[in-house]
């Protein structure tokens, strides 16, 4: 620490002196100057640590040491002090080898990585995880921190996943690439938002797989955007006493690709402490995904799933709500609720290794799931069937008028053909009548030769 932070700190000191106050009894033979002393040590020792989580928080340095002395410079104040961080940086290249267990599920993994690339904490990983349910991915990430006051990482990656869902009856396969931005925008307020391109492909698991999934297997492209909002006031992560954490996740699918939708999630867990370190917490989660009105299209994978340990205890995977053949289907909206107590173990002292890993818990769960329909939803589907409605009348009545305007166009070929048929009677009957009268003509002209002939004969005889 360089002297001109030395002599600000001296200054926040003395500001801090004039605001700290104690009070207590029978503090007659106590000094002020003793109880400030005290007090502004204490303040000193604060900030180094605080400067020493920054450095520790770079990821440069692999460990950070403090060591704190009198400084007797010739500029020295009247109780300046000299504070010296020793750091080692970290190597350039590494390995690492993990185990983990959750969701019911073992996973191992594996992986290299290569620190501090251009001397700014920049990081790349390489890491593949295989797990005991038969599920494996793969990842590659960079990862740029930014040192300002709202931590900005920013970090991009390539991955692909393959996991099986015996309870849903397929196996998916992810291959795909995410560019994310994080940054805390207020203490204890993180927020994260994610682009994300992935393809996927969706497979029966095995012959007895429901035809309601069978026919949502194949290919499919997604392109989205998330938004997380992160809130965390607890006091611990694990076994937390008091506080509250809240996040709420927003995605937007249909930037590209066929699959569309707006998905929004909520996850609220409050912590309320009780006399003999029992603790009561309560949770609540919920999600709702609507599809979006054009040619996309949402699939198993993007619905929500209920039961087993994680949200309803009680029930198998994935075992609350729509199913068809013993296939769970998802849905498109859910929500459940928890109420746990946690308690020390009896009999153990607090403070020691095994109670602070260990708690008794006592907890009822509830929860639903299903394609409900909200008020305004109701609303809309309500327009939506009068429009169909009145789409389907005027359709009828079209088709009516078109068979109308046939009969009409059907009458006015009848009176065509009549009026042919007349026609033709009229030209049949003229010709009949020309045939009369040639005929009688014929006659005539046969009546008045045989008239002659007579005559003739009559003539001869006279003669």
């Amino acid at each position: 620490m360089d002297l001109q932070a030395l002599k600000r700190s001296e200054a926040d000191e003395r500001e801090i002196k004039t605001r700290l106050r104690v009070i207590g009894e029978n503090l007659a033979r106590v000094r002020d100057e003793a109880i400030q002393a005290k007090l502004r040590m204490a303040q000193v020792i604060m900030r180094i640590h605080e400067a020493r989580n920054r450095l520790s928080g770079l990821g440069c340095f692999k460990d950070v040491a403090v060591f704190i002395d009198t400084y007797k410079g010739p500029d020295a104040l009247a109780h300046g002090i000299e504070v010296t961080f020793e750091v080692r940086e970290v190597s350039l290249a590494g390995a690492k080898l993990n185990t983990s267990v959750g969701n019911n599920e073992g996973t191992v993994a594996t992986g290299g990585v290569l620190r501090n690339l251009l001397g700014r904490g920049e990081e790349a990983t390489a890491e593949y995880s295989h797990g005991t349910k038969r599920t494996s991915s793969f990842h590659t990430t960079f990862t740029k921190p930014f040192h300002n006051d709202a931590t900005t990482v920013l970090s991009s990656s390539v991955y692909q996943e393959a996991s099986e869902l015996p309870w849903a009856g397929y196996k998916e396969m992810d291959r795909g690439m995410l560019l994310s931005l994080a940054f805390n925008s207020a203490p204890q307020v993180q927020q994260k938002l994610v682009l994300e391109g992935v393809w996927r492909h969706l497979s029966c698991l095995s012959r007895s797989t429901a035809f309601a999934v069978r026919e949502q297997a194949g290919h499919s492209l997604k392109a989205a955007l998330r938004h997380t909002l992160i809130v965390d006031r607890r006091d611990d992560t694990i076994f937390p006493s008091d506080g509250v954490a809240f996040t709420l996740k927003n995605e937007l699918a249909g930037l590209g690709g066929d699959i569309g939708f707006l998905k929004n999630e909520l996850d609220l867990q409050v912590n309320v402490p009780l006399p003999k370190d029992v603790v009561i917490q309560g949770s609540l989660v919920a999600g709702h995904l609507l599809p979006l009105r054009n040619n996309k299209t949402h699939c198993i994978v993007d619905r929500f799933l209920l039961g087993g340990p994680m949200n309803i205890r009680g029930f198998e995977m994935c075992g609350v709500g729509p199913h068809s053949d013993g296939c769970a289907l998802g849905a498109d909206m859910y929500w459940a609720a928890a109420l746990h107590t946690y308690s020390p173990l009896p009999l153990l002292g607090r403070g020691g290794s095994i109670s602070d890993k260990f708690r008794l818990h006592a907890f009822v769960n509830t929860g639903n799931i299903g394609d409900f329909v909200l008020r305004g939803q109701e609303k809309c589907q309500d327009g939506q069937e009068k429009g169909q409605e009145k789409g389907q009348d005027g359709q009828e009545k079209g088709q009516d008028g078109q068979e109308k305007g046939q009969r009409r166009s059907g009458c006015q070929e009848k009176g065509q053909e009549k009026g042919q048929d007349g026609q033709r009677s009229v030209r049949m009957v003229r010709r009949r009548v020309r045939c009369q009268e040639k005929c009688r003509r014929r006659s005539g002209c046969q009546e008045r030769s045989g008239e002659v002939r007579m005559v003739r004969r009559k003539v001869r005889r006279r003669v």
